[in-house]
């Protein structure tokens, strides 16, 4: 379940609330008469531990459940079943066409999503996971309807489908330790390859890898026996009582939840508090597989318990995990921590946690990715600037980010000051926007900042360069008016195709619009979000490719774009967004003049204490004077950050660099000693046209020279001997073309410079003069 199903208001409360009253609810023909509840939960716990009797607060706590399901059924047994109007979206058909949309006969808290699917073809209700309500919520396949609506069904190759799937498979593994360790669950959610559970063990014992044998088979035994994920909302008052007996689930029930309670779901044995939602079944699930353990923290705090945490992963067919494997030894060769090391790239040190050494080698292909960013911008209209380290923190509480996000930031006292590291570059650039007075005529003005930046992310959290504490970003603000935002929008694009053609990454657009709780006006809203529709379909009509819509998802102070690239093993990351703000302008009380003639200024001292569910900033901003506006501010990053950045482009071209990223160009080995003055000769000619040119004159044998030039994968490898000093030219074997490997192309030496100068200005991906 989502968040949104938390307070949707088309449920009736007697339906939403489980029953306090211990008066049994009458049963309705048709209704199965109820086994008394120990021995249907005994039973239950016979077929599901072979080995194991579970404890007595898991049994009551079972047993608690199914008494709140039945009086829950039978309240819903006892409603009005009234028809209402639901439609099937089957999506697009083998040709990529839409399928016509699906009118069904339905009736609301009795038909579900799941039932429709005999109207289905094979082709397409055989991959389902999942159903989706009106584009927006994710859906239990067995939850009944609740209201009019269109339903759509997600497969397992879909992100959300995939997410759904390995969410079920975590509580299958969770059912499986309870049985085997007779553990306190924490928690269990999906992962980009799988899913994970966290628990406690009893006395501190630890899961080692003897284990994952018996746990596989649990899982297994479960999956034959088809368990139903059953879904049922729990008052907090409830929760408290079925989750007493453990501290984890009761730190959820009491900080994270809302007054009105959440959902819980039980497959088997295992009831859990979770909003799903989930697959019909455990049966769904083919091939399971426990992958790795370790220790970790609860909430991510070292000063909390050390939990144990079990990975997984699963799929809906056996051959989808034989594939997975393959995928995972291809995934292990080209692991950036492994390539970072094997080439001299970077290394971390406990001296300073999640803070990178960045080595020569590693940094000059940091320089050369800021470097291609720096050309664009000189093309593109952008200003540099630099902006400090540290601020007081009165500037975060004026941005909002002291309120929301202190705790992901490093802060320091000084001379009787609060200070704090900046984690983002944005409210630096709202101070330097307003340190004058603007004209509309400056604008846009794009203000670009590769300032160093802090984020004080959780230790266990930290992973190689794609999780860092301290890290660069490629950071823009621009600032613009209402009428401009299509246009820099149409510019980011652009940006786009050119950077990520560069590397050979595809991307997706996504816009994500308006949430539930947002701040400014709807009108403004609705004419952003209409602004970058009209530049998403501007780029999809130049051939761009389809975009798009994540109904709500939007960040509270505007609407966004995220940007999510492809890599040379299909995995997808996220690294360059672009976010409309009209809240840190109002933050800052930024204006610009406009030009026009003055209109007097909207009266500020009328402002709500509140808009719409979002809490007003303790001092409410004056508004901008007559004659002038304020900015929009676009929030936007195209590598993002360039530690991550690299991490992911390491992993993309396995270490085999394209010739003007690499930081091994070319390597020159002598035949003989007799030419290692044009061997020196040939690296100052290089090196002078800005070239990563290396020699190897060591006394190893020319073919191990050769060797390790191969493994250290530089682009070219140039062996000069006496006819090639004659002759002024050298002999290229290329990285990447076999049939230069044994002899390779004579060249003379004017013409391989003029060749490689080339290939290096033009930023080709191809290892070829």
């Amino acid at each position: 379940m989502t968040p949104q199903d938390l307070n949707h208001p088309k449920s009736p409360k007697s339906v939403k609330q489980d029953s306090k009253s211990k008066k049994e609810q009458p049963r309705s023909k048709g209704q199965p008469n109820e086994k008394s509840g120990n021995a249907a939960t005994k039973a239950n716990i016979a077929s599901a531990s072979t080995t194991t009797e579970l404890p007595e607060y898991i049994i009551q706590r079972n047993e608690l459940f199914d008494k709140l399901k039945h009086e829950h059924d039978a309240a819903v047994l006892e409603m009005e079943h009234p028809a209402i109007n639901v439609t099937l979206d089957l999506g697009l058909d083998k040709e990529g066409k839409p399928r016509p949309i699906m009118p069904v006969a339905a009736k609301a808290w009795e038909s579900t999503p799941g039932s429709f699917l005999r109207h289905v073809d094979k082709d397409v209700s055989s991959d389902v996971v999942i159903a989706k309500v009106d584009g927006k919520l994710l859906w239990d396949l067995d939850r009944p309807l609740e209201y009019a609506c269109q339903v759509s069904y997600l497969p397992f190759t879909s992100a959300e489908g995939r997410n759904v799937f390995w969410h079920s498979s975590a509580h299958v593994l969770g059912e499986a330790a309870e049985c085997q360790y007779q553990c306190l669950l924490s928690h269990g959610p999906p992962v980009e390859q799988g899913f994970f559970y966290d628990m406690a063990l009893p006395e501190g014992q630890a899961v080692t890898q003897a284990d994952w044998k018996p746990l596989n088979e649990r899982a297994s035994k479960f999956f034959k026996e088809k368990q139903a994920f059953e879904r049922l909302h729990v008052s907090i008052e409830n929760l408290k009582k079925m989750f007493g007996y453990s501290k984890y689930k009761m730190y959820y029930i009491e900080n994270l939840l809302p007054s009105e309670g959440s959902t819980v779901y039980k497959c088997g044995t295992l009831v859990d508090l979770c909003l799903g939602p989930h697959i019909q079944n455990t049966g769904k699930i083919k091939a399971f597989q426990i992958m790795k353990n370790s220790s970790c923290y609860f909430r991510g705090d070292k000063n909390d318990d050390t939990l144990q945490r079990i990975y997984g992963v699963a799929f809906p067919d056996k051959k989808q995990m034989t594939e997975h494997h393959k995928f995972l030894e291809e995934a292990a060769k080209r692991d950036h921590r492994k390539i970072g090391v094997d080439q001299d790239l970077f290394f971390f040190n406990e001296v300073s946690p999640g803070a990178v050494f960045l080595l020569p080698h590693g940094t000059l292909i940091f320089n050369a990715i800021q470097k291609l960013l720096r050309s664009e911008y000189q093309k593109r209209g952008y200003q540099e600037v630099q902006s400090p380290n540290m601020y007081d923190v009165e500037l975060w509480k004026r941005s909002g980010h002291w309120q929301h996000y202190q705790d992901d930031m490093f802060s320091l006292d000084v001379e009787k000051r609060k200070w704090a590291l900046k984690p983002m570059n944005c409210p630096g650039h709202c101070i330097m926007f307003g340190h004058r007075e603007r004209s509309y005529r400056e604008l846009p003005l794009r203000m670009a900042d590769f300032g160093v930046l802090h984020r004080n992310e959780a230790s266990g959290a930290l992973n190689g360069l794609s999780r860092v504490r301290k890290f660069q970003q490629d950071d823009t603000h621009i600032f613009c008016t209402q009428d401009q935002i299509t246009q820099e929008i149409e510019g980011l694009f652009d940006f786009l195709k050119c950077v990520y053609g560069l590397f050979g990454f595809p991307f997706k657009l996504q816009l994500s619009t308006r949430p539930e709780k947002f701040l400014g006006e709807i009108e403004t809203w609705d004419r952003a979000e209409s602004k970058l529709k009209d530049a998403l379909n501007a780029f999809t009509a130049s051939g761009g490719g389809q975009w798009e819509l994540n109904e709500g998802d939007g960040a509270f102070y505007g609407p966004k774009i995220d940007i999510t690239i492809s890599d040379a093993l299909k995995r997808d990351w996220q690294c360059a967004t672009i976010q409309l703000d009209f809240q840190l302008p109002q933050n800052f009380e930024l204006e610009y003049m406009t030009g026009d003639a003055p209109v007097k200024a909207k009266d500020s001292s009328k402002e709500e204490d509140g808009v719409n569910g979002i809490a007003a900033p303790s001092v409410v901003p004056k508004q901008p004077g007559p004659g002038r506006a304020r900015p929009v501010m676009v929030h936007r990053a195209i590598v993002g950050s360039f530690e991550r950045f690299m991490a992911i482009i390491t992993e993309h071209f396995a270490g085999k660099w394209p010739f003007w990223l690499s930081p091994r160009q070319i390597l020159v080995i002598p035949v003989m000693p007799t030419v290692n003055d044009y061997v020196e000769e040939v690296q100052r000619l290089f090196k002078a046209e800005k070239m990563n040119i290396d020699i190897d004159i060591s006394g190893n044998t020319m073919q191990k020279k050769i060797r390790t030039g191969q493994l250290q994968q530089y682009n070219f490898i140039f062996v000069v001997g006496a006819q090639e000093k004659e002759a002024r030219s050298v002999n290229i074997r290329n990285r990447d073309d076999q049939e230069t490997q044994a002899k390779g192309e004579l060249i003379p030496l004017e013409e391989a410079v003029r060749k490689l100068k080339a290939l290096k200005k033009e930023r080709r991906l191809i290892n070829k003069i």
